[in-house]
């Protein structure tokens, strides 16, 4: 898992996709799957990578604020239709938005951290890796 991660990023980072926003689609699938550690791992590396704790706090009711660019909500939005792709018409809409906003690459590199980070969601919440307090405020 941590190799196909590592790929993951560095195939996102070739199309365009920077760590910053990667990190948010690792944070909102991690927040719709409910994987507490992801969402402790990510936040720390969103805030490593220049995320702002106002951004990160309101990111789950993300449609409904302008601090997100429109590459960022079409990112966001395919990555949700990939973590729930029994929706169709979501699924649709996600797809039509992201190509206005987004290259072909662009578009499967998001689908693929999305995919990955679904897998590593999984991987944590059967496992019970458990959130461990800490020092940093």
């Amino acid at each position: 898992m941590l190799g196909t991660a590592e790929a993951v990023r560095v195939a996102a980072a070739e199309a365009g996709i920077e760590r910053r926003l990667v990190e948010l689609i690792n944070l909102r699938v991690s927040q719709l799957n409910g994987c507490a550690y992801c969402l402790d791992v990510h936040t720390k590396a969103a805030l490593k990578e220049g995320e702002t704790v106002q951004r990160l706090g309101v990111l789950a009711a993300w449609r409904e604020t302008g601090l997100y660019d429109e590459r960022e909500r079409a990112a966001l939005a395919l990555a949700e239709a990939t973590t729930h792709p029994a929706d169709a018409t979501a699924q649709e809409a996600a797809y039509a938005r992201a190509r206005t906003v987004l290259g072909d690459e662009q578009i499967s590199a998001v689908i693929w951290v999305a995919i990955a980070i679904n897998a590593f969601n999984r991987v944590s919440i059967l496992s019970k890796h458990p959130v461990r307090p800490s020092s940093v405020h």
